[in-house]
C-alpha cells in the first residue's frame, strides 16, 4: 500500500491489485463507521482508493495501519439481478470460451461476483469474479447506443448498464433491475462490496 497526496485535502492510496483495493475499502468503512477517522468520500478504483475530504493526520495514521484482513467471499449485501441471457455478443463470448451459448450462460448464472468500484457512468459497477481465463477484449468500436440494462463483459469484468449510453463491452443479457435513481439513498443499487449474482430470468 502507497500512499499520495491529491490536492490539498484528499489522499490516493495505492494497492497491488483489486483484492488489496477490497480489504482496503472494507477497512476504511469500517473504520469511518466507528469514528476512528473522517472521510468526506471513499471512491475504490481498480488498483487505488481516493480518499476525499480527509484530515490532515489522516497520512501518518493510515501509514502505521496493519495490512486489513482480506474480503471474505460472503461478506456483503448479496444481491440477485434477474437476466435474459440473450445478448447480441453472447454467441461471440461462448465462443471464445469454447462453449456453447447455453453454457456460457449458465457459467454466468453460476459465478459468485462482487461490485469491486463503481464508474463510467452513475451507477454503473464493475464486477469481478470471472476467472482470467474467461476474460473477453472490448469491441473494436464501441456501439453508439447500448440499452439500459444491458449486461455486458469487458475483459474479467462483468457490468451493467445503468442507463442507455455508447458502449464497448460484449453484451450477453439484459436485466429490467433498476440500478441508478438519485432519490435512493444511496442512489446507486450496487454499491462497492455487494455480492452479485446474475439469475436467468
Amino acid at each position: 500500500m502507497r500512499l499520495r497526496p491529491v490536492g490539498c485535502s484528499a489522499l490516493l492510496i495505492e494497492c497491488h491489485d483489486g483484492a488489496e483495493v477490497s480489504a482496503w475499502r472494507a477497512e476504511l468503512w469500517r473504520r469511518r463507521e466507528a469514528g476512528e477517522l473522517r472521510f468526506l468520500d471513499i471512491v475504490p478504483g481498480a488498483t487505488t482508493i481516493l480518499l476525499d475530504g480527509v484530515e490532515p493526520a489522516a497520512a501518518a495514521l493510515l501509514a502505521d495501519w496493519p495490512a486489513p484482513p482480506a474480503v471474505s467471499a460472503t461478506d456483503g449485501r448479496l444481491v440477485e439481478i434477474r437476466t435474459t441471457f440473450a445478448g447480441e455478443d453472447l454467441a461471440d463470448v461462448a465462443a471464445r470460451w469454447g462453449v456453447s451459448s447455453l453454457v456460457a450462460a449458465e457459467r454466468l448464472a453460476a459465478t459468485p461476483l462482487t461490485v469491486a468500484f463503481c464508474g463510467f457512468a452513475p451507477g454503473f459497477a464493475y464486477l469481478s469474479g470471472l476467472p482470467e481465463e474467461w476474460a473477453v477484449p472490448r469491441l473494436a468500436a464501441p456501439r453508439p447506443r447500448v440499452p439500459a440494462g444491458s449486461v455486458g463483459i469487458a475483459g474479467s469484468y462483468v457490468g451493467i448498464y445503468p442507463a442507455s449510453s455508447p458502449g464497448g463491452w460484449r453484451l450477453v443479457g439484459k436485466t429490467d433491475q433498476k440500478l441508478f435513481d438519485v432519490r435512493e439513498d444511496p442512489p446507486a443499487f450496487l454499491p462497492p462490496g455487494t455480492r452479485v449474482r446474475l439469475v436467468a430470468a
